[in-house]
């Protein structure tokens, strides 16, 4: 049975610090209430068209705890016949449950359903859970617990990238966002963010930098060497034997910044779209989740997109778009020169470097501008992909329709 994706949206990415974020003044079932209600009105649909919803989260825990899934549809006024799941596979968390409606309309258990994620991390910050995964440190030695901008790291150190190359790809990335931003690509797909009077509060990605210039990201300090604790250091010498030095390049320019926002996609048969007169925006033609050695953690994304080609009936030169969550510039080089991609391919629109990564939600997000470009290039397929934590990877196909 295919699957194809009726609508796709999103929130802008507000910044993800306390007291500095434009959207930190929500609650996270207000963001996902106000995406529902737009699916309502850009569909034409109601809460009893809906059959589930599948939302990624990586911090579970205060107003994104209980089931933020479910308690969200609840919260909005949603029926309560609505199966209501949040996932957790930290950064491909989005990825994953576009990848679960996938499958259950695929198996002919849903016919109508809405995939996304949510992520505030104003209000739940990176390890708020304090998972043992990291805050046990017994549990975090015996599995290979390393910090994310230190495996960006050890990629740019086994690659041979220079400093100049990740600060050059970072600078290419908030040209291109400030770019699609102005020109207004993501104006069909972007919903402002408005407050409990109904002022609007955000309405463009809050995190772009613009006029960044090269001088001022060379100029930056590498930052993830403090994190390098001797343990974390011997472990990767040990797992990587060959690695001569252990360079520290990346900084925050060549980072992603931690961002609010929301984003949904719905999900279905074309018969259940066609009799809600619903018109299909792209068929999902596969998905792949996967995982790679836990401490370079990184590709996980990248073995996923790879995954989803083949399993898509594709070859690498089909692909028109490639969408690539950008942690860390060395994975978006890397990725490039394994999978031989035109730089012209990939990321043309920025990424969550520039445009801001709120972790649960970024898998959607990426799904969401990837769909947006196809469309207004008439692109025939494009793949999105990112990596997780542990090394955790997801990728989704898309083909126009």
């Amino acid at each position: 049975m295919d699957v194809y994706i009726f609508d796709a949206i999103r929130t802008p990415r507000g910044k993800g610090h306390a007291e500095k974020g434009a959207l930190g003044e929500l609650r996270p079932v207000d963001l996902l209430s106000q995406l529902y209600g737009a699916l309502e009105e850009r569909n034409g649909i109601t809460g009893e068209d809906v059959e589930a919803v599948i939302l990624g989260c990586v911090g579970q825990v205060k107003g994104q705890g209980a089931n933020v899934a479910k308690i969200s549809t609840l919260y909005h006024g949603w029926g309560d016949h609505i199966n209501g799941m949040t996932v957790n596979t930290f950064c491909s968390s989005g990825m994953t449950a576009l990848g679960l409606a996938y499958a259950k309309v695929k198996a002919g258990l849903n016919d109508l359903m809405v995939a996304g994620g949510i992520e505030m991390l104003s209000q739940v910050p990176m390890f708020a859970d304090k998972g043992a995964w990291f805050s046990d440190p017994q549990v975090a030695d015996k599995t290979g617990y390393t910090i994310m901008g230190v495996s960006a790291d050890l990629i740019a150190s086994m690659e041979g990238f220079s400093f100049e190359e990740l600060n050059q790809y970072a600078l290419q990335s908030q040209q291109r966002a400030e770019n699609a931003t102005k020109k207004g690509y993501f104006n069909n797909s972007l919903i402002p963010v408005k407050d409990a009077t109904g002022e609007i509060l955000l309405e463009a990605d809050e995190c772009i930098r613009g006029n960044t210039k090269l001088e001022k990201l060379n100029s930056l300090p590498p930052i993830f060497e403090a994190f390098t604790t001797p343990q974390i250091r011997e472990k990767i010498f040990q797992t990587y034997p060959r690695l001569q030095h252990l360079a520290h390049l990346h900084t925050v320019g060549t980072s992603p910044a931690m961002a609010d926002g929301a984003s949904l996609l719905l999900v279905g048969t074309l018969e259940k779209g066609r009799a809600l007169g619903l018109q299909p925006k792209a068929r999902i033609r596969s998905f792949d989740s996967t995982a790679c050695e836990p401490i370079i953690m990184l590709l996980g994304g990248q073995l996923s997109a790879q995954k989803a080609i083949e399993k898509a009936g594709l070859e690498r030169k089909h692909i028109g778009l490639h969408n690539f969550a950008e942690a860390f510039s060395a994975s978006c080089l890397k990725y490039q020169r394994d999978l031989e991609v035109d730089p012209g391919l990939f990321n043309v629109n920025g990424g969550t470097m520039t445009m801001g990564h709120a972790q649960g939600a970024s898998g959607a997000m990426i799904t969401t501008t990837l769909l947006d470009e196809m469309n207004r290039s008439a692109i025939p397929f494009g793949v999105a992909s990112i990596s997780g934590g542990a090394g955790l990877g997801a990728a989704v196909v898309l083909e126009s329709v």
